[in-house]
């Protein structure tokens, strides 16, 4: 890949890392500042509280990928992109400077949900406009190695976030982190937005995009009418993204609260497995993307799929008796390559079912409305089935989700060799093999 094709990537993922560091601080971040926003009671309450408030944010998205996947059709990757990280910075600010329960009563928990309900109308946004540009501004023998960077960026957004945590443990007492030290990440949050912001001023609007603004009808772009005509394919959408979200959101941002508030690890030793399983599984992701350059994509999501549904509920359980640092993070590293499958290549798979004019949106909408129903209530479901005494449920939970995708991902189609200009006209691309990636 030559060096245009590695600023694009790295310009549309910047932006991603900082949204994504912003949204999952709050999950890292939600045992310490749980307390300053509810009454004192009973830690896992206050942990529901905080994760309720979390899932609002999910519940936005869709509001969110309806309204900014609207605009990335319409006025462009570029416009969509810049807005995204705007909203992302003003959230950031708001949590930063949310009054606590002691000061302001609930007022500073409604601060916190106005900031979360801003953020999840970002992330709505952002996770269709940056996979729709990492896929469109990348050769086609590279659109899933160049997409798999989405995750990669996310994931680097929640290793800063962890890492960042674990030099403040390391360098406030506790009682500071409680009290006002789990503010920094956010402002950390706001800064790195902004600085985002300035480099998406520059970017460049992708070339797939601009060719179909000239015979693509104004009217038509980003419309919910022109959606319904790809309802299949917009279905598609949320059904592939239900198992693959639900076993996402338990091995990263539920995990530290697992094996701290389940397994008995101290949060020390919970933080350092997820920050370590998460720098290999970012590195995992343009492997796997690379690979789905040369198989195809649906091996790759067939084989999530089945791991997931078979091996949930056993790592799960073992993780729930671990003793240490090192058992907890071979079975997280064990999950998180399962989990590769899906993560590595789902972002260009949906932009590979629509055509130019509705591709945002079109990932957008479902993709939202599948993340509110399944990814954003994953950690409130898995705290629900503790409190009722039935942890173990959880498991087969997230092995059900797993078995209904696997069922999509054995009757859809491939899209590896879809043409992205003519997808949605009934053609296709050369039947030629892919050629072999090149450095």
């Amino acid at each position: 890949m030559g060096r245009e094709q590695w600023k694009k990537i790295w310009v549309g993922s910047a932006g991603n890392m900082v949204e994504w560091f912003d949204w999952f601080v709050y999950a890292s971040f939600a045992t310490y500042f749980a307390g300053s926003f509810f009454p004192d009671g009973n830690p896992t309450a206050q942990l529901m509280n905080t994760a309720g408030i979390f899932a609002v944010g999910f519940f936005m998205r869709p509001v969110g990928g309806w309204l900014l996947g609207r605009v990335a059709d319409r006025k462009g990757r570029k416009t969509a992109l810049t807005l995204t990280v705007t909203l992302m910075s003003v959230s950031a600010v708001l949590i930063a400077i949310a009054p606590t329960y002691g000061v302001a009563g609930y007022g500073g928990a409604a601060v916190l949900l106005v900031a979360r309900l801003l953020q999840g109308l970002s992330v709505g946004g952002e996770y269709a406009a940056s996979a729709t540009y990492l896929t469109e501004a990348s050769d086609p023998r590279h659109r899933g190695f160049a997409s798999s960077f989405q995750y990669v960026s996310m994931t680097a957004g929640q290793i800063i976030g962890l890492g960042l945590q674990i030099v403040l443990q390391r360098t406030l007492s506790d009682d500071a982190l409680h009290s006002w030290g789990w503010r920094i990440p956010f402002i950390v949050g706001a800064l790195g937005a902004a600085v985002v912001f300035y480099l998406r001023r520059a970017m460049l609007e992708t070339e797939v995009y601009e060719e179909a603004a000239d015979h693509t009808a104004a009217e038509d772009k980003g419309t919910l009418r022109a959606l319904w005509q790809h309802r299949r394919e917009a279905f598609l959408v949320m059904a592939l993204t239900m198992g693959g979200t639900v076993a996402y959101y338990t091995y990263t941002t539920y995990l530290t609260k697992y094996l701290s508030n389940s397994a008995g690890l101290s949060k020390e030793t919970a933080t350092l497995v997820s920050f370590t399983a998460l720098i290999v599984f970012a590195a995992l992701q343009p492997l796997a993307g690379k690979l789905s350059d040369r198989i195809g994509r649906r091996p790759l999501l067939i084989t999530f799929a089945v791991g997931s549904t078979f091996l949930t509920v056993p790592i799960m359980t073992m993780l729930r008796h671990v003793g240490g640092f090192w058992p907890a993070l071979g079975l997280a590293l064990l999950a998180l390559v399962v989990v590769t499958g899906y993560t590595s290549i789902n972002a260009c798979v949906k932009a590979e079912l629509f055509p130019t004019g509705i591709r945002a949106l079109g990932v957008a909408l479902p993709y939202a409305l599948a993340n509110a129903l399944f990814g954003g209530t994953a950690e409130y479901v898995a705290l629900w089935f503790k409190d009722a005494g039935a942890e173990s449920g959880y498991y087969w939970y997230v092995a059900g989700c797993a078995a209904v995708s696997l069922i999509v991902y054995l009757t859809m189609r491939e899209t590896r060799d879809l043409d992205l200009n003519r997808v949605g006209d009934g053609r296709k691309t050369s039947p030629e093999p892919v050629a072999p990636l090149a450095s």
